[in-house]
């Protein structure tokens, strides 16, 4: 059959580019069309840089010529991605990278309980087992449980120097290098401090360790959107956030908080994507089954609402849980598919990581230019 360019065109003006209201061939989106026998080839050009919305275009645009055209069509489609240029706000102070550090990666949450250190510990694991250099900072000063998670509950950071200045070595297991602020407290102690000197003791982890090279540091943070956030993106140019969370709608609407915190024009961190956690649950005795305990694929369609990267699903296995809870994480099992989903999302992460890197500008350190919403600041 022998195809005619109008009548792509035509099929492609049925596809709505996401967030411009209008559609690919009116939008100027669609700058080419080449026909030849049953061959076509469509060059497209789009503004959000996201590898998912890429594939989503590209998905989009086979289907609707092989749907509405010819169903047997040899298609071809070339992207490009042209992201808009964000002007920087002025007097903007820049961060205070860490020497050494290439990519400084958070993981957060809007929610607690949803799993988010035990993905930190996993990615950071599995992350050391492709041979790059990782180091997990436990920004989580009420709840650090990631010194458990290591097997590193008893041990506490040695003084080193370091160009003169005395630092603190980070303890080290499985590869990864950690620095949490449960090394300096007592297993039955709480910690009740106010913002200011939770912030101070973090800034001191960060700045004050001798972190050496590491091709990712990755920070477990906190639940929720507040004062440790603001302070770790103060502080930090962040290469990106991840975003834990499980399929339940509760969990979800944290979580849609929590990526539009790091969307903001005054925090601008780029969302590498969203993890999902607790996704279904499969009995031993029955391992071709799957029963979605807390709803299926919430997070994974709330990723293609907000148009950001859906990294990969975690199912309820209880060796993951058990492995938490005894200092050697799951993703160490080799050979298993816990493994196996850790991998996939870690390859996710990085490659997301290659990919932000290469399309956009340096995230720099906010500078926070209200206290609306913060508490009380003593004039001096």
């Amino acid at each position: 059959m022998k195809l005619n360019k109008q009548d792509i065109l035509n099929a492609l003006k049925t596809i709505t580019v996401p967030g411009e209201g209008q559609n690919m061939v009116d939008s100027g989106a669609v700058t080419n069309v080449v026909t030849f026998a049953d061959e076509v080839i469509v060059d497209i050009t789009i503004k959000n840089p996201s590898l998912q919305a890429r594939k989503k275009t590209e998905v989009e645009i086979l289907q609707t010529i092989h749907r509405e055209v010819y169903e047997k069509a040899k298609i071809k489609v070339n992207i490009k991605v042209e992201a808009p240029t964000t002007p920087q706000p002025k007097n903007e102070i820049k961060g205070n990278p860490i020497p050494g550090i290439t990519n400084i990666v958070a993981v957060a949450s809007g929610k607690g309980g949803v799993g988010k250190s035990t993905v930190t510990a996993n990615l950071a694991v599995t992350l050391a087992k492709m041979g790059f250099k990782v180091g997990v900072l436990d920004a989580d000063i009420y709840g650090p449980s990631i010194p458990i998670m290591f097997d590193v509950a008893n041990d506490r950071p040695l003084s080193v120097n370091v160009d003169g200045k005395s630092k603190m070595k980070p303890v080290e297991n499985y590869g990864v290098k950690v620095l949490s602020i449960g090394f300096f407290t007592k297993p039955d102690q709480a910690v009740i401090w106010r913002g200011p000197m939770a912030s101070k003791a973090l800034n001191q982890m960060i700045f004050d360790a001798a972190w050496g090279d590491l091709d990712f540091l990755l920070l477990d943070l906190p639940p929720g959107t507040g004062d440790i956030h603001l302070s770790i993106m103060q502080a930090l140019p962040i290469t990106g956030a991840v975003v834990v969370s499980t399929p339940q709608n509760v969990a979800l609407a944290d979580a849609k908080k929590g990526v539009a915190m790091f969307q903001q024009d005054s925090i601008n961190v780029p969302v590498l994507g969203i993890v999902e956690n607790m996704a279904y649950f499969t009995p031993e005795e029955l391992p071709t089954n799957k029963y979605y305990i807390f709803g299926q694929e919430g997070a994974k369609h709330l990723a293609e609402d907000l148009e950001v990267p859906f990294l990969g699903e975690v199912p309820i296995v209880q060796s993951i849980r058990e492995a938490g809870d005894v200092g050697r994480p799951a993703a160490l099992q080799t050979a298993t598919p816990i493994e196996e989903a850790f991998e996939a999302i870690t390859k996710n992460v990085v490659e997301q990581v290659v990919f932000r890197n290469e399309n956009l500008p340096e995230t720099e350190a906010i500078k926070i230019t209200t206290m609306a919403g913060c508490s009380a600041v003593k004039k001096k």
